[in-house]
């Protein structure tokens, strides 16, 4: 500590000779010491009012030096997939943790510091700035970044060969057969294909888990889950407690939803492969992952026909490349007021997959340069989920180019679900009146029939994802404690998926498979509550901007595009980063302070009602 209070009043000639020790001792450190009114001598340090703030200024220059040195790296890592590249990476993020590491044991220093809000702010996020706390052990730190970069080359590398090594299909390959196909078998073999390549990521994440759980505790939490759920504003107990509230209140919807899907594949498959009483099977619903379940929209959708707004048709046919798409979406937030991408976006940027290497096909967005050089890494095509990926990809340049300003230890979302949620509002606003401005579609006409058909496209996609955003962590977190162990990765993983999803593997699975792996954000240690929370606090984004708009009538119709008063407020929250609590920041767009799904299921009433009808003579549940 570097203030001391004597809790009671010692003996007098004890005091003098405490004072006298405390202040040889300090007399080089700039320290005082007093005695206050009520007899009680007190140490006082300029610590408490000069040291954090130059401490938190000390690191913020060095942190902008290292990260020109580490964001290149990873980009060209991730772009670039070789072994140099891989080494490259590995030494920049040592580099990175051992700093890292060694600044969060100067700050923990200042637990009982006096100091300001804002300097304490700083703190706590520099604490809590990685989702990757390494250990305070050289040799274990530098295992710990080599294990993290296999683990992403093993995924971003990855290809399904035959027995003889040939005939590879890589994981775009293979979603697109999920996408498309329709033939249970080609469909189930692409699926058990793909789980191939996380296997030898088995071990490894064993280890991974090792080395992460010994660094997090040397950031002084006791284990990694519990670090990346005190990052939220309240105790950690209490975050656990809010993310069952949410999901309580999104449940009901999920489960009409399952049950009505469920009931059409076993119409298209058969009763045999889809038995309309148990989970469904994980490989039929169009994603790798069973995710989201938009591509099976031709199977499911209620009223055939009926206004069927075919986006990826009209993007073909009018020969959008990668960058007409990408303007698309920068288009709708500068109609909102905000500024235009920098040049060096489209100069910098990924946005076609490159011929003669590989790279990491993820979407993601890149904060490079301090806010000056802001980039996304996606391999574009012409289809309506691409444009959408867009938009959602945009909201993180966005943010990134409205908190620019800011500290750089603010420089993240209010709290992370934020991040992912506001291009996800953005989304919510390409209604079809939207989509006829921008010259993709013509016809807007509605009836009764084409909306619940348009609310079940979206549903497929915001209502099928909320369960699989809540478990992923909930299988780490689990992990992380030691209350799931590597003899049971896998049997934890499929218990859980068919508790929150529905739905369970076709073919047998064991402990020698390591399904999560599969996953990207798992060997990319990407924490994902913060998609489950965006996926809720979006709907809440979206109908406070739709009010500031001006529109009137079902929340589901409206479309902010264009409106600058919208956009002002969304600016405004966005330039604040994380320098204030979340709750003030959804306070500043929303008028509340707490997050709620009674938006979400305002904006799904339609469908919901539908659904409950629909689903009346169904055995829903699993």
């Amino acid at each position: 500590m570097f203030y001391q209070v004597f809790s009671k009043q010692p003996e007098k000639k004890t005091l003098v000779k405490v004072i006298a020790t405390a202040a040889a001792a300090l007399a080089f450190t700039g320290c005082t010491i007093t005695i206050e009114p009520d007899g009680k001598p007190v140490v006082y340090s300029d610590l408490t009012t000069q040291e954090p703030a130059r401490f938190v200024r000390d690191f913020q220059e060095e942190l902008l030096e290292i990260n020109k040195e580490v964001e290149t790296a990873y980009w060209v890592r991730s772009t670039y997939i070789t072994p140099d590249t891989a080494l490259l990476a590995s030494k920049a993020g040592e580099k990175y943790l051992a700093f890292l590491s060694k600044s969060v044991d100067k700050a923990k220093r200042y637990d009982n510091v006096q100091m300001d809000e804002t300097t304490r702010r700083a703190i706590d996020k520099i604490i809590q700035s990685t989702s990757l706390p390494s250990p305070d052990n050289s040799a274990r730190r530098a295992e710990l970044a080599e294990v993290s970069t296999e683990m992403e080359g093993i995924y971003g590398s990855g290809k399904a060969c035959d027995a003889n090594g040939n005939n590879c299909r890589d994981l775009g390959t293979l979603e697109k057969v999920l996408a498309t196909s329709r033939d249970y078998q080609e469909q189930l073999k692409a699926w058990s294909d793909w789980r191939t390549v996380s296997v030898p990521m088995r071990d490894k994440y064993a280890r991974f888990v090792e080395l992460a759980n010994e660094g997090a505790k040397d950031f002084g939490f006791k284990d990694l889950g519990n670090m990346w759920k005190s990052g939220y504003d309240m105790p950690v107990k209490d975050f656990e407690v809010e993310v069952e509230r949410l999901w309580g209140q999104v449940e009901p919807l999920y489960e009409q939803l399952h049950c009505y899907v469920r009931s059409e594949l076993s119409d298209f498959y058969g009763a045999d492969k889809v038995n309309p009483n148990e989970p469904i099977p994980a490989h039929l619903l169009g994603n790798m992952w069973a995710q989201t379940w938009s591509n099976i929209y031709p199977i499911v959708e209620p009223y055939p026909g009926v206004t069927s707004l075919d986006i990826t048709q009209s993007l073909k046919d009018q020969n959008y490349s990668a960058v007409q798409m990408t303007e698309v979406a920068e288009g709708f937030f500068t109609s909102l007021g905000l500024p235009e991408l920098p040049d060096s976006f489209y100069q910098n940027s990924l946005l076609t997959k490159p011929a003669d290497r590989d790279v990491v096909c993820h979407a993601s967005a890149w904060d490079m340069g301090n806010g000056e050089d802001p980039r996304i890494k996606q391999c574009v095509e012409p289809t309506e989920e691409h444009l959408s990926t867009l938009h959602h990809e945009l909201g993180h340049i966005y943010y990134f180019l409205m908190y620019k300003d800011q500290q750089p230890v603010f420089k993240t979302g209010a709290h992370d679900g934020f991040h992912e949620a506001i291009g996800d509002t953005i989304v919510l606003s390409m209604t079809p009146e939207y989509l006829k401005q921008v010259g993709l579609i013509e016809d807007t006409t509605k009836s009764h029939e084409s909306t619940i058909n348009e609310q079940m496209k979206i549903a497929l996609d915001k209502i099928a994802f909320l369960p699989f955003g809540k478990l992923i962590d909930q299988w780490r977190w689990q992990v992380f404690a030691g209350e799931v162990t590597p003899e049971n990765y896998n049997k934890a993983w499929w218990d859980l998926r068919e508790k929150y999803q529905g739905i369970a593997p076709a073919i047998e699975r064991t402990e020698a498979d390591f399904d999560p792996g599969a996953k990207y954000h798992i060997p990319g240690n990407t924490p994902y509550t913060r998609y489950f929370l965006s996926f809720v606090i979006q709907f809440q984004f979206y109908k406070s901007m739709c009010e500031t708009s001006g529109h009137t009538g079902p929340l589901h119709e409206c479309s902010f595009f264009g409106s600058k008063e919208a956009g002002e407020k969304l600016g405004n929250m966005l330039a604040l980063g994380a320098s204030k609590p979340w709750k003030d920041a959804m306070e500043q767009l929303t008028g509340t302070r707490e997050m709620d799904a009674a938006a979400l299921v305002e904006y799904f009433n339609p469908l919901l009602s539908w659904l409950e009808e629909k689903n009346q003579n169904q055995s829903c549940g699993w």
